[in-house]
């Protein structure tokens, strides 16, 4: 039997989160086409005939300017070496430059094989692929190099194969129910969150975060009540999130509510407030509730 732990890391936008999904079949990690949308590192738990994958979604490697990214990044560094196989994942749609080289010296000192995946496969010509594998090729002795389609399928089950190959012969760390690490406070925020970042625009997604105040159990009818306040920098950003006559935040909360009763198969009441923090991303006490890390 294979049992061992995958970091997926890359930087931001390279498809990480929908991998992850994509791997264990259901939605983990939210997904945005905004940038640094994975701010916690996320255990998944897939099983398999030869064995066991615990596979680590990590934030995106960039350059901190608040004390949250500087965590962020830091959450993505520590998870390379605690785990057995760096899954290395590209943009194979953007030209790649200092950021990618930058993430590929990162994973490899890690001290465990290096996959590269080269993700968003079905954006690009076919002819274009083998040259880039022969670059890639250059520039480090991958274990491994599997071009991919994280959002369609396409050759992730050769990838699974791969790595799972490269995992070390040892027994499964989870029970076969066993799916993930994180606390269901924590989906709620992050479900929450999602809809923020699909709703808004401009700087607000990078300014706004989400917390629970108060996780109530399904009641004898079977009723979810979730409290959850939105925290953005500045008093402007308040009315954005609400919208006119209140219409956006309604959005977003009808949204977020249909994902958590998806989620949770149970119905749902959801209520959400804006609350002004200047200054959260870089205040520790803060930081501490919003990126609390769970241990895989």
């Amino acid at each position: 039997m294979k049992a061992g732990f995958v970091a997926l890391v890359g930087r931001p936008n390279a498809g990480k989160s929908t991998l992850l999904n994509r791997l264990v079949g259901t939605k983990l990690a939210i997904v945005s086409d905004k940038p640094q949308t994975t701010r916690n590192r996320i255990a998944a738990v897939k099983n398999y005939p030869e064995g066991q994958a615990v596979f680590v979604d990590t934030p995106g490697i960039h350059k901190p300017l608040h004390r949250m990214n500087v965590r962020m990044v830091d959450a993505a560094i520590e998870a390379m070496g605690d785990v057995d196989v760096v899954a290395l994942i590209v943009d194979a749609a953007e030209r790649s430059g200092a950021g990618d080289r930058y993430a590929l010296g990162l994973a490899s000192r890690a001290g465990a094989p290096v996959v590269l995946v080269l993700n968003k496969v079905d954006r690009i010509a076919k002819p274009k692929l083998l040259p880039m594998i022969d670059a890639w090729r250059q520039e480090h002795a991958f274990a491994e190099i599997v071009p991919v389609s994280a959002l369609t399928g396409e050759n992730v089950d050769r990838l699974e194969q791969v790595l799972l190959r490269l995992l070390p012969d040892g027994e499964p760390r989870y029970p076969e129910d066993h799916l993930t690490d994180q606390p269901e406070r924590f989906f709620v925020a992050e479900i929450v969150r999602e809809q923020v970042l699909r709703h808004t625009h401009a700087e607000l997604p990078y300014t706004s975060a989400v917390i629970v105040d108060r996780f109530e159990e399904p009641d004898a009818n079977g009723l979810m009540r979730l409290y959850c306040s939105i925290l953005v920098e500045r008093p402007s950003q308040k009315p954005i999130v609400i919208g006119r006559a209140g219409e956006m935040i309604k959005r977003i909360g009808i949204g977020a509510r249909e994902e958590l009763e998806r989620f949770f198969q149970a119905r749902v009441f959801l209520d959400l407030r804006v609350k002004v923090e200047s200054e959260w991303r870089d205040d520790e006490r803060r930081l501490d509730e919003i990126l609390r890390r769970s241990e895989p």
